[in-house]
Order: structure tokens, then sequence, then C-alpha cells
């Protein structure tokens, strides 16, 4: 089936009850309350909330959500059938489901034979009782029902009849839509593609003898298939796609909806989302990971901060000529932004290209150029790293033009440790010299480390000169050593990332005294952050 048959999909977020199944994940019911918010304004047609009953996290979540319901989502309560041999309408779990109000739930039940006797240690017929029961009774009290086929793709390799027996007896109960999920994610993409046109094919024929429901599939990325898959199930007839934001998910994840939204609409021609709602995929996969204190993966596909970066000089010069000769999209279409690396591999189109974005016009012909250049190779020998420090290389390249605007001059700096056996707490005191407009500053400040302790007596120094900088913060601070084999002696390269509250940049420093590179990236920091607020303050005043 192509896309031109049925071009409308139903996105269904998992991403607050699959994806919080991921190792190392946790979020607070105020978390997923938010998450599910900016969900519902990029326009997600279902977003499953999570499992009422199974933790009081979700009871209050789904009563939060019922005082305060979402603009246009269904919000959908997600549980297991009944229990072997009990009665649907007497089981707790079933009245959590009922007691959290949503109109859609979604019911999971067993596929896979070797589940049904050896999970669940029933027989495969209870397995379909417990199937028809607990839809029936669903059903009976109002609620529309998506039924997820567990382990359909395994248990349809062992045992094709028996598995569509469990779909037969899911639509015939009334399920709306049933999932196909690949829960193990062993699948590749040929066999999806065989197995959804043969269920397809007998909903075509209505062998259910019931109302010809819609087909959806959930895969998990465990082969490292699970956007193909997804897509292959697509082409091949299912119109819901469920997944969760960047991927999270149990083991090795879920399938990625901030990967599969773009495919499926700007390479397949599917309808996903509005299409003015999707230029906000790289904006909401930033939230949901800043939201669940994960670090944004920075090479994932169409959202992370490389997925358009260029580094070699040959890539860099043919983007400049043509996007399309290294980009398969616009980055823009999904709210990304192409970027041009600077590092020893870079060419003089690196360092026109980035120039550009700071500001400056350059020639490659101008004598300057190939100084920077050449002064980037060096430093980078000496191991910079200015991919990751794109503000200290804005100040390299400033120097070297002649026009880095001296805010300040540092003229020394000490820091004394104060290390008690026994004890977990470090103190530190750091005192500093700068120069400002030819008047010099000494001052001291204390910090629970050196690196707090210098940066807070910088801070002291400057800030009646710069109020601004009571606005900087340090927000990461990254140490590597460069070459470990000479031990207490090697380099070490610090990468300092700070913000004003609207920017974010980051500086480098490195030396073979730890304190040294720290104090070079920290000064740079602020230094930085000076002249952003400097050009915003000419920019004011020129369109004033």
């Amino acid at each position: 089936m192509t896309a031109n048959s049925s071009s409308q999909l139903w996105i269904y977020d998992t991403t607050l009850r699959d994806g919080t199944q991921r190792e190392g994940l946790s979020v607070s019911t105020e978390d997923k309350l938010r998450i599910a918010r900016r969900l519902d304004q990029l326009g997600i047609p279902f977003i499953e909330g999570g499992w009422p009953g199974a933790n009081p996290k979700d009871v209050q979540f789904f009563w939060h959500l019922q005082e305060e319901p979402l603009s246009q989502a269904e919000i959908v309560a997600f549980c297991f059938t009944r229990r072997p041999n009990k009665i649907a309408s007497e089981d707790p779990m079933i009245q959590a489901i009922l007691a959290a109000g949503t109109r859609w739930v979604t019911i999971v039940g067993k596929s896979w034979d070797l589940q049904v006797t050896e999970g669940l240690k029933t027989t495969l017929a209870e397995n379909l009782a417990m199937i028809q029961d607990t839809i029936d009774y669903l059903r009976s009290q109002g609620r529309r029902v998506i039924y997820d086929a567990e382990h359909w793709f395994d248990g349809y390799k062992h045992n094709r009849d028996y598995a569509l027996q469990t779909l037969e007896t899911a639509i015939a109960s009334g399920a709306e839509w049933v999932t196909l999920c690949d829960t193990n994610g062993g699948a590749l993409p040929h066999e999806i593609t065989g197995i959804v046109r043969d269920v397809m094919q007998a909903i075509g024929q209505n062998r259910f003898q019931s109302p010809i429901p819609k087909l959806g599939i959930h895969a998990h990325n465990d082969s490292d298939t699970a956007v193909a898959n997804t897509i292959a199930a697509v082409m091949a007839g299912a119109r819901m796609v469920q997944g969760t934001i960047n991927g999270y998910g149990e083991r090795c994840g879920n399938a990625n909806l901030c990967s599969l939204i773009p495919n499926l609409q700007l390479k397949l021609g599917y309808e996903c989302l509005e299409d003015s709602k999707i230029s906000h995929i790289t904006e909401i996969s930033r939230f949901v990971s800043e939201v669940v204190n994960l670090a944004p993966d920075e090479h994932a596909p169409f959202v992370g901060r490389s997925a358009f970066a260029h580094k070699g000089g040959l890539h860099v010069s043919a983007v400049e000529r043509n996007p399309l000769t290294y980009e398969h999209i616009e980055p823009e279409k999904i709210g990304n932004r192409r970027r041009i690396v600077i590092s020893e591999q870079a060419g003089v189109s690196n360092v026109l290209a980035k120039a550009r974005t700071f500001g400056i016009e350059l020639d490659k012909h101008n004598p300057k150029t190939g100084q920077i250049l050449q002064r980037l190779k060096i430093l980078e020998q000496e191991g910079y790293q200015f991919e990751a420090a794109e503000a200290s290389f804005e100040l390299l390249m400033r120097e070297a033009l002649g026009n880095r605007q001296p805010f300040f001059e540092i003229k020394g700096f000490q820091v004394h440790c104060d290390l008690v056996q026994g004890e977990e707490t470090t103190s530190a005191l750091a005192t500093v010299k700068v120069a400002v407009s030819g008047r010099d500053i000494l001052e001291a400040a204390e910090g629970n480390g050196p690196v707090a302790a210098l940066d807070a007596a910088l801070r002291k120094a400057l800030v009646n000169f710069y109020p601004q900088i009571a606005e900087f913060e340090l927000t990461d601070y990254k140490v590597r050593i460069l070459n470990g084999h000479t031990g207490t002696a090697a380099k070490t390269r610090v990468l300092v990332e700070s913000g004003n509250g609207h920017q974010r940049w980051t500086t480098v420093g490195v030396s073979t005294n730890i304190l040294a590179a720290s104090y070079q990236a920290v000064v740079e920091g602020l230094e930085y952050g000076l002249l952003l607020h400097s050009q915003a303050e000419m920019a004011l005043i020129a369109n004033s």
C-alpha cells in the first residue's frame, strides 16, 4: 500500500509509559504533565499517560488531567487484560483504569502461545477469554479500546493461527484499533512487511466477521531497526504509529518519533502533524531530554546538534554552494540548523562560513584568513577542541582580526584548598587580580572547590563594572585528560558551558595545570558573555 492510498496516520506517543521504563530515567508527576502538555501543543492525537493503579504517580497524573484536560489530544490509560480465571468487572486493575476517566484505553494481551503457557501459566483458551472479557467489560462502561497485541510477530512466526485468533477475539469484542507489537525488538523490516500484509489481507477479506478495525505498529529497537520496521509496517497498511520521543524505552528503546515523523511526512507524504507543527520536532526532542534530565544525543538523526554539522573542508565548500550536496533535508523544516564545525580538519571554507555566523565577513584572499586557519590547526594540535567551544573560536578570530574587545585584563590568580582527611567537604579560597579601564582590582572569594572559588572571585572583581555578569551562570564543566600515559603531568582540556538565561556558549582551556585550564575557560566564558551583551545593546540602539 502506497502513501497515496490513505495518507492519514495517527501518532500514538508512549513516552510517559513505555519511555519511562528506560534504565536511568525517572520523572515526577509534574514532569509528566509538562511533557503531556507540550505533546498536546505539538498536535499528537494519542498520548499514553501510564498505568493507573500501578503506582501513585500515574494515579495523580490522570487526576490532574481530569481537572485540567488537554486541548486536543486523547489521553490514554494503559493496562493488561484481566488476570487468568478472574472476572474483569471484579479485577482491581480494570477498576483503576475506569477511575482514570479517559475515553480511550489501551489493553495489552498475549499473542504468543509460549507467553501464554510459560508467562501467564494458563491455557490458550483462557487467554482468549481474558481478551474478550476485558474488552467487553470496558466497552460496556463506555470506553473505546486500542488493543496492543504483545509479542505479535514472535507469536505469528511460532503459531500463526493462534496469533490471528487473539486478534479475532479482540476485534469481535469491539477493539477499534489493533496494534501489532514487536515486543522483543527482534524482527527485521522484510518480516514486518510480509506479516502486516498478511494481517491486512485477513482484515480485507473480513476473516474476523466483525467491523473492520484500523491497524497499528509498536516496535522496539533491540535490533536497531525500530524506525525501519515501523516505516515498513506503515507502507504495508498500518495507520497508527506508536513510539516515544528520542526513542526512550526499556532495554534499547522504542521507535523514535523524532525520526519517524519527518521520514513519514516529509519523505513519504503521510500526514502525521499539521505542517506548521513539524518544525517543532527538534524543540520537543530537546525539551523532553531536559525534563527527564538526560543529555541529548548530539548525533541523533534530524534533531541532534550534529545532524547537520559539517566538518571536512570539502564538505563545507560544497554545502556553501548547494546544501543538497551533503544534507538529505533542509534542517529548518524540523527546527534544526546547519552548523559549520571548526577543527584541525577545517579548510578555508570552514573559517569563512563560521565567520559569517559570527557576523564577520572575511575574504579567502585576506592574509588574516590563512593566519586564523593556521593558528587553529596549531592550537588543536596542542589539545584545544574548537568544534565543541565555538565561543572560544570567535574570540580567537576577533583577536586575529584586531577587534577583540578588551573588557578586562587578567593580572594573575592564586587558589588555596583545605582538605580535611575523613571529611567529604572541601573548601577553597581564590584570589584574582584584574585590570578594568586601567584600574587594578584585587578580590578574593570562597567556593566548595577551586573552580567555583575562581569563578566567584572573578565575578566579584568585575560585577561593579559589568552588572550583567550577575546574570551569567556556569551550566556545565567537563574535564578530559589528553595524554594519560604521562600520569599526573598529563595535559588537561577543560570545557566550560555558560549561560545568561537566554543563550548558552562554550569555552575551552588547555594546560598541564588543571586550574590554569579551568581559569582560561572560565575567563573566556565571562568575556564572551560580555561580548554578547554588548552586541545586544548595539542592536537595540540601531533598531531604536
